[in-house]
């Protein structure tokens, strides 16, 4: 390509001699979950391929370079097999299934989009990118697993499912559901009603989960009975939880003494999930996160396992995953120019670490 975006005669002509043409057969009732309502998976599917795209009926043309279009062939493979075991194909999917295959890994994209975990009213929840389902496999496969990530890649909300699924083929008798009571960068003051009203607020996004998998009604019934329970992490000290699942979130703001002390409740025939995302760390004073260092601590150790999720898993709008990457663009540029930086240092908040300070006259970051 030229510096303005055309291509030169030399350019143009090894492409045109090596230009490969094949064609793809959609079965005729995969052809509207194929392309999507007003081919809006169709678009998607045009922008993402090197290959040209030509749809006529159920049949598709795809011409290119011989590579492009084995890529191409590959790509309408995956998403036809997602169809045809009855999972919706959206423009997001889509845009994943080409992104995995792009990376060239060797589970499929269909084995992926299509692992149902839980069901209810006719909506299906299951893990949508390759890290998400390595995630719940090491959850079927591990007695303690870590799900470590930014927020949105779905850290929390797999592992309910999970728990949902254990409780409802009786795997285990009852869920628990955990965190930490810390206030995010807010001082709330004095909450006043009961225990419960006071702690309801930091367990909120818990039920919120939950209510997603179980009926809403049955829910006070299930917890009344001890079937779920939802409480703060202060209340495990002391305890020994067999046949359960249970999951520690938002485990940035643990202390490593109370990282410690909730692993050691494992009880028999349990299972233990521990979610988090270091980069949003709570904990007053400069104290040190108990998910930072837990890593190191057991590494090595059988039957724990640790995953690591990152903004390619991020499955809320995607503005989130744009958010997320400037973040890190930004953290990276920071300790950047404080590792190469000379002049005076001063104590930076970020991740209730001490870092160095950057010289004066420069910019912070973000206001």
């Amino acid at each position: 390509m030229t510096a303005g975006g055309a291509a030169s005669f030399e350019d143009r002509q090894p492409s045109e001699t090596a230009q490969a043409q094949s064609q793809v057969t959609i079965p005729d009732t995969a052809v509207l979950a194929l392309l999507g309502s007003r081919d809006e998976n169709l678009r998607v599917i045009e922008d993402a391929l090197p290959a040209d795209v030509h749809v006529r009926g159920n049949e598709v043309t795809l011409t290119g370079e011989p590579a492009e279009v084995a890529f191409a062939e590959r790509v309408f493979a995956e998403l036809i097999s997602v169809v045809s075991r009855g999972s919706t194909l959206s423009p997001d999917a889509v845009r994943r299934s080409v992104g995995m295959l792009a990376a060239d890994h060797n589970e499929s994209p269909a084995d992926v989009l299509s692992m149902d975990i839980v069901s209810r009213r006719g909506r299906t929840i299951r893990p949508k990118t390759l890290n998400q389902k390595r995630y719940v496999d090491a959850i079927n496969s591990h007695t303690v697993v870590f799900g470590i990530g930014p927020a949105g890649t779905g850290k929390t909300y797999l592992a309910m499912a999970k728990a949902v699924q254990a409780l409802q083929a009786k795997e285990v008798n009852r869920i628990i559901l955990t965190r930490p009571a810390v206030e995010a960068g807010e001082r709330l003051g004095y909450l006043p009603g009961t225990l419960h009203e006071k702690i309801d607020p930091y367990l909120r996004p818990l039920y919120d989960a939950l209510h997603d998998m179980i009926d809403p009604e049955s829910v006070p019934r299930l917890t009344q009975a001890g079937t779920i329970e939802v409480a703060p992490l202060a209340y495990m000290r002391g305890r020994t939880l067999n046949d359960a699942f249970i999951i520690l979130d938002e485990a940035q703001n643990t202390t490593p003494e109370q990282m410690k002390m909730f692993l050691t409740r494992l009880g028999f025939n349990s299972k233990i999930v521990v979610t988090g995302d270091i980069t949003q760390i709570d904990l007053p004073g400069g104290q040190r996160s108990g998910l930072k260092i837990v890593r190191e601590i057991l590494d090595g150790v059988d039957d724990v396992h640790f995953s690591m999720l990152d903004s390619h898993d991020v499955v809320r709008h995607q503005l989130v995953t744009d958010i997320v990457n400037a973040y890190e663009v930004w953290h990276a540029r920071e300790e950047q120019d404080q590792d190469g930086g000379s002049g005076g240092r001063e104590r930076s908040e970020r991740h209730g670490d001490r870092r160095p300070g950057r010289r004066d006259g420069q910019r912070r970051g973000p206001a």
